[in-house]
């Protein structure tokens, strides 16, 4: 099977997702973040955040910063290494992380709603189908 023509329905397709509205923000960015640190109860340090969003320090330094400005997270130094610091969500982080978390299980709903029930089980399959060939 040639894929070609499908590659160009895939690109034209996936094109006019992100032109017209669909946004996944909460999938990357302040939003991915928060509700990263809300997940576990641990010490989180930048390179945690860094790693787990495959994005560079100096990202993850401005976004925190961000997110400090928001009162959504602090830092503080590390008692066991001072030159470390450790990233701590706060209740009103804590808050929004869930607020964005039903925000986006509802549009998710929406959407699979939509595609009605034999599309959407299809759609989810394929999604973790794609999800395991990016993992490899």
């Amino acid at each position: 099977m040639k894929y070609t023509k499908l590659a160009v329905e895939f690109i034209h397709n996936y094109h006019n997702l992100i032109k017209h509205g669909h946004k996944d923000e909460a999938m990357r960015g302040e939003y991915y973040a928060l509700i990263y640190l809300s997940h576990d109860y641990r010490d989180f340090f930048p390179s945690d955040i860094s790693d787990e969003m495959n994005i560079s320090s100096a990202r993850v330094a401005a976004m925190l910063n961000n997110l400090e400005k928001k009162g959504l997270v602090m830092r503080k130094k590390n008692p066991e290494d001072r030159r470390k610091t450790i990233v701590v969500i706060t209740e009103k982080g804590k808050e929004m992380a869930k607020k964005i978390e039903t925000d986006v299980m509802n549009h998710v709903m929406g959407i699979l709603k939509h595609l009605g029930e034999d599309d959407a089980k299809e759609f989810v399959r394929i999604m973790g189908k794609l999800s395991a060939f990016f993992e490899d």
